[in-house]
């Protein structure tokens, strides 16, 4: 009981992560209206959130590992209650840009501890279950942004309009700041002597010059900077690995741990996730785009459209763990297939009801693939790297979101803009979509395949 306890005060860290990263996409429009934001400034205001989050993940991560997982989740979840104070209160577009990009960069401390505290609450045999209910907290998060944001806002809640999206994080985080204080274990690894401040630089820089340009170049026409700067991430990036190779053969602790590539079935599941994420935030995306710029859905409505594909999704993740237990890999490889039937609907269907249809098999399938992705990438890793491999874990998850938002959204934009209108655009996102998914399916599938393979070699004999 105790330990379900310290999972349901983990659980709402990942919940507001996500929560915060969607919710914006329904107040777009307030921001346009009552702050005066200008689309380069919207771009800012949800991206700013992705880049920092996704910059500091790693680092957040390390930092858990050196530091201790509950101090470092009580620090970012003070630091990311403070700062959507901060967002609810701006006056401004440019305050309110500022305060994301504070929320997102607490987040990134905040939310690596989440897994990194699995393996020390939960006995092995446990852990699946655990990871199934991280995969259900961030998915439900993610639609309840689009949910309960529209709700909220049609509402208006005490006259407070969008602000209301960011200040309920305020009792929220409170409550949950005095709960994991008195709840979490101390969870302290030791071991690292001095953060690799270099590597984190690099890294972060690295990571800005592909993903500001992913964030604004469609609104902004795609300028020459935006190119450069991708072009520039290649020498940056190399150049902060090969420190991370030197850092480590000299024996000090590198912000990036190369022995995670060593790990096979981390690798792979890292491969998945990044496929799936870059499929369902784009998918999310260009989906809000079709209910409100195609179907002329208000907010609210747009918001409830998505409701059935949010409880196929939780009530599949909840069974999600059970059954691959019982029948292993082929759960998320059936769950990929019935991913790719929804898909596959997606192309042919017009009209609100039939898309709701479609969606419900979409959220079916997400339920049994999602839980069971994050669980088989982290299954191998040793609990002392537990912060950096949830940091890399949500970083790949984050850049894989922006890049997907950004290809497939202008390949959405594109095509919306012929006679084939929004409708036009989801079909062609859609298929696109439903490749990422058939990669995600080849991946487990060949990993199970290979797994089995090992378990049947016969064990070599030793002579005495």
């Amino acid at each position: 009981m105790r330990r379900g306890r310290m999972l349901a005060v983990l659980l709402v860290a990942w919940f507001m992560a996500q929560f915060d990263f969607f919710v914006v996409n329904v107040a777009a429009p307030a921001f346009e209206r009552e702050l005066g934001a200008s689309q380069a400034q919207l771009e800012l205001i949800v991206g700013g959130y992705a880049f920092t989050f996704a910059a500091g993940m790693i680092t957040g991560g390390r930092l858990g590992d050196r530091y201790g997982y509950r101090r470092m989740f009580v620090i970012g979840m003070t630091a990311f209650t403070l700062a959507s104070v901060l967002c609810g209160l701006a006056l401004d577009p440019a305050q309110l840009i500022a305060a994301r990009l504070l929320q997102g960069l607490a987040g990134a401390i905040m939310v690596p501890q989440v897994l990194a505290m699995v393996p020390v609450i939960f006995e092995p045999r446990e852990r699946p279950k655990a990871v199934g209910w991280y995969g259900l907290a961030g998915g439900v998060g993610a639609i309840a942004g689009q949910v309960l944001g529209g709700l909220l806002l049609t509402a208006d809640v005490l006259g407070l309009g969008w602000r209301i999206v960011f200040l309920l994080n305020l009792p929220i985080g409170v409550v949950t700041v005095v709960l994991a204080a008195r709840l979490l274990p101390k969870a302290d690894s030791g071991g690292y002597s001095r953060l690799d401040l270099r590597g984190a630089a690099g890294l972060a820089i690295g990571l800005a010059l592909v993903l500001v340009p992913l964030g604004l170049g469609h609104s902004l026409g795609w300028p020459v900077w935006a190119w450069v700067c991708m072009a520039a991430a290649v020498p940056v990036l190399a150049l902060t690995g090969r420190w991370q190779r030197v850092l480590a053969a000299r024996g000090g602790q590198p912000v990036l741990d190369l022995a995670l590539l060593k790990v096979r079935s981390y690798v792979a599941g890292v491969g998945a996730v990044t496929a799936f994420t870059a499929y369902f935030v784009s998918f999310m995306f260009t989906l809000t785009l079709l209910l409100q710029g195609g179907f002329g859905l208000d907010a609210f409505h747009a918001g409830l459209a998505f409701a059935p594909m949010g409880l196929m999704f939780s009530i599949t993740s909840l069974l999600g763990s059970r059954l691959v237990r019982r029948y292993g890999p082929r759960v998320v490889v059936a769950g990929g297939c019935v991913t790719a039937a929804g898909l596959i609907a997606m192309l042919f269907v017009e009209g609100v009801p039939w898309t709701i249809a479609a969606l419900m098999v979409v959220g079916t399938g997400n339920g049994l693939v999602l839980p069971q992705l994050i669980g088989t990438a982290l299954v191998e890793v040793e609990p002392g790297q537990a912060g950096i491999a949830s940091g890399f874990l949500t970083t790949a998850q984050q850049f894989a979101g922006a890049g997907g938002v950004a290809v497939i959204g202008a390949v959405f934009f594109a095509a919306a803009a012929g006679p084939g209108g929004y409708p036009g655009g989801m079909r062609w996102s859609a298929a696109i979509d439903l490749v990422l998914i058939l990669v995600v399916v080849a991946v487990v599938a060949y990993n199970s395949r290979r797994a089995l393979t090992r378990a049947e070699l016969p064990v070599p004999s030793r002579r005495t």
